[in-house]
């Protein structure tokens, strides 16, 4: 097989055709797949009628399965969640703010592999924001200020019982399980140099980010929301429009993402695997 790969133009992303990923694929060749996507940071590969089998076994070649603490997956599966929104559904849209997945474990996940199953005509887009380009673009006296500071980060406003999605968010079709562990913090630097590349960037943000070590909350929290803003500037990101059949993997070492609506009156799903954190630098 000869890949082809074709640059979004954007601040990052490709589109990549030449295989089939419903068949095994060779360790040879999920390295140089690997190697496009540390390139290019979010990859599409259209045309790709998976099953849930070949979805999980495409997600071990790219280096296992990571943790996903507070999602129930779907019936007869371990490891394959389904993002899902009713054509009716009237709930708040899940994960419409910027984030990092899963960024407040102690191992956060490499990646996050996401498989339309049923896409709407128009609406939908995920949006990326390149982390990397976010920190080079920055001022050397702020990104010196930056790389000094150690984040706090919970997922307590998101996944306690009285977060975003706990207890009265009712009528939601995502099968999310709130949790008290979600009050659990974990310390990550600000800035993280790539465990693969050596590339250092933005890590997280405000939201799954509660706080900064040894600075008080009103200073910390004025600190993250500026450095969100810059985080999220036009020229870092990459806008994805989904199409059917059609696998996307993104690091969340290097980027950010948010969900966008537009679909209304539109059931949306697709299935999601995570990509657990590479061993090895």
């Amino acid at each position: 097989m000869s890949l082809r790969v074709e640059p979004s133009g954007q601040a990052c992303g490709a589109r990549v055709t030449g295989l089939d990923l419903s068949q095994p694929i060779s360790p040879e060749m999920a390295a140089e797949i690997r190697s496009i996507w540390l390139t290019h940071r979010v990859l599409a590969f259209p045309d790709q009628r998976l099953s849930d089998d070949a979805l999980e076994a495409f997600t071990l070649a790219m280096g296992g399965f990571g943790d996903d603490p507070f999602f129930a997956p779907i019936a007869g599966r371990e490891h394959v969640a389904a993002i899902l929104r009713e054509a009716d559904e009237k709930t708040p849209l899940f994960a419409e703010n910027w984030h990092s997945d899963w960024s407040f474990l102690e191992h956060p996940p490499a990646g996050t592999c996401l498989l339309s199953i049923d896409i709407p005509p128009s609406g939908g887009d995920t949006l990326f924001a390149d982390q990397a380009a976010a920190f080079a673009a920055l001022p050397e006296p702020r990104r010196q200020q930056l790389r000094g500071l150690t984040a706090v980060h919970s997922a307590q406003l998101a996944y306690a019982p009285d977060g975003t999605y706990g207890t009265n968010d009712k009528g939601r079709s995502m099968a999310i399980l709130p949790s008290e562990t979600a009050r659990e913090t974990r310390r990550h630097p600000v800035v993280q140099r790539h465990p693969e590349t050596g590339e250092e960037c933005l890590y997280s943000t405000l939201g799954y980010i509660i706080g900064i070590e040894g600075m008080p909350q009103p200073k910390a929290i004025a600190l993250l929301s500026e450095i969100a803003q810059w985080q999220v500037r036009d020229d870092f990101i990459y806008r994805h429009r989904w199409e059917p059949d059609m696998l996307v993997i993104w690091d969340n070492r290097a980027v950010l993402h948010k969900a966008t609506g537009g679909y209304e009156g539109h059931r949306r799903e697709l299935h999601r695997t995570t990509i657990a954190a590479a061993t090895t630098a």
